[in-house]
């Protein structure tokens, strides 16, 4: 007997146009932050170097652009929207940096559909979504257009 899971992700037919989706919350620690560094093998010193960053309007170490973007789609897979329906992540578009991500600060992702387009093959879809890394204190800290494939329902 074959026991299959039922994916609790959402078809591309469950995103509705103007629907947002916000995420939990999750504080970004300096653990994350020299973590991501020595993942990425970035040790710039706007991250690494809390002596050399009193010197900067940061005042202390910011988190990397891209360690925040992965905290947002970790953020995203933890709602369940993803989970056993996302097939690919297709591209990023306007990408923005608006304010510094610091240790000790409480971030969530706010997703909202802007469009939907059917595959040729009638399969599946691409979802475009808008995604904005929210502070704990409501300002946007980042943002982008990102599109995404996802499975359409089974029949």
């Amino acid at each position: 007997m074959t026991i299959t899971a039922t994916p609790r992700g959402r078809y591309f037919e469950d995103f509705e146009i103007g629907e947002e989706i916000l995420t939990p919350a999750r504080t970004i620690t300096q653990t994350d932050i020299v973590n991501f560094a020595c993942l990425s093998g970035d040790f710039n010193e706007v991250h690494t170097n809390f002596e050399y960053c009193k010197t900067t309007q940061f005042g202390e170490p910011i988190a990397h652009g891209p360690l925040v973007y992965a905290v947002m789609a970790g953020l995203q897979y933890a709602t369940g929207v993803n989970d056993g329906t996302l097939l690919a992540l297709l591209q990023i578009d306007g990408w923005r940096m608006l304010k510094p991500v610091k240790h000790g600060d409480t971030i969530r992702l706010l997703s909202r559909v802007l469009e939907k387009k059917e595959s040729s093959k009638g399969d599946k879809g691409v979802v475009t979504f808008t995604r904005q890394c929210v502070m704990h204190d409501g300002t946007i800290a980042q943002e982008m257009t990102a599109k995404y494939l996802y499975r359409k329902r089974p029949k």
